[in-house]
């Protein structure tokens, strides 16, 4: 089997480490920069370019799209759909999972806790906004914002005036958020793939560090997930239409809280955490994806 793995560095840890698990099923990969893929629209005849060469014979893809260029990344991924060659992550999935606004509204239609959350237009009152969450302390958080940049926590109502009118200010979209206070600095990183939670860690920020984020210094441990943030976790990836995901879990008083739905979520930390072969299961169900597509071909072709 071919498989491209579509990332633009083939030396981070998440890359080499889908490269390593595929060569030990014996499987050709290569490692795509999406970004130098040249799209060709034509009826009937999609294809792509890359580096001057013609892309053909890759069975399935695995994206990892950075949040900086999901509108690019993600018109690769649906160009190599209608190519017909299977995607571990759909590209459909991704776009609604990097749009954290209608991430938050999706998840919320389908009945998961989450931390109360106001988006507004700037011409807003700003004590009315901070209380409908509320009050202070609150998060803010930039729409665009990854890996715990964008996040403020705004700890009086002063704070959080200054901050959300800064942003505003700048015509900036934000969401404002209720604290979870009970949460301690502290998250939970559910691996879902396929429909299992296949690994999970409790992540701490560090101390003074509201964000648990590794990116910031935080630490990864191994957690036991209760069946309700097992639950919770499975669901937001149904929901979004995920079958590989990194689902983010606050723990409250009132049970688990969505976070955040990450649609390319980091391998290390999580395999380190755990001691799990996590690139290993997401292998295994790109090659499920590509014996079901070859099932269905046989079968129309043979006509059992």
């Amino acid at each position: 089997m071919k498989i491209a793995i579509l990332s633009r560095d083939a030396k981070l840890y998440s890359t080499r480490r889908l490269v390593e698990a595929a060569q030990q099923r014996g499987h050709d990969v290569l490692v795509l920069d999406h970004l130098k893929c040249d799209l060709l629209i034509e009826a009937g005849h999609p294809y792509i370019m890359y580096k001057g060469e013609k892309l053909t014979g890759i069975d399935a893809i695995i994206p990892r799209i950075g949040a900086s260029v999901t509108f690019y990344g993600t018109a690769v991924v649906r160009q190599f759909e209608m190519m017909k060659v299977k995607s571990a992550v759909d590209s459909q999935a991704i776009v609604r999972s990097r749009d954290k606004l209608r991430c938050l509204q999706i998840l919320s239609k389908a009945g998961l806790g989450m931390p109360k959350t106001a988006f507004t237009n700037y011409g807003v009152k700003v004590k009315e906004l901070i209380q409908q969450v509320g009050g202070a302390p609150l998060v803010i958080k930039l729409l665009e914002g990854t890996q715990g940049l964008g996040v403020v926590l705004a700890e009086n109502e002063k704070a959080a005036e200054s901050v959300i009118e800064a942003f505003h200010n700048l015509k900036a979209r934000i969401i404002v958020q209720e604290f979870i206070s009970e949460a301690k600095g502290a998250d939970i990183r559910a691996f879902v793939v396929n429909g299992q939670v296949v690994g999970a860690m409790k992540r701490q920020g560090k101390e003074g560090e509201f964000r648990s984020n590794l990116h910031r210094g935080g630490t990864g441990s191994l957690i036991k997930l209760s069946r309700a943030e097992r639950a919770a976790a499975l669901l937001a990836a149904k929901t979004l239409g995920l079958d590989i995901a990194g689902v983010d879990i606050l723990q409250s008083k009132r049970g688990p809280l969505i976070l955040e739905v990450n649609s390319s979520p980091g391998l290390e930390g999580i395999e380190k955490a755990t001691k799990q072969d996590i690139a290993g299961k997401i292998i295994e169900y790109t090659e499920e994806l590509v014996k079901k597509k070859r099932a269905k071909k046989e079968k129309r072709e043979t006509g059992h």
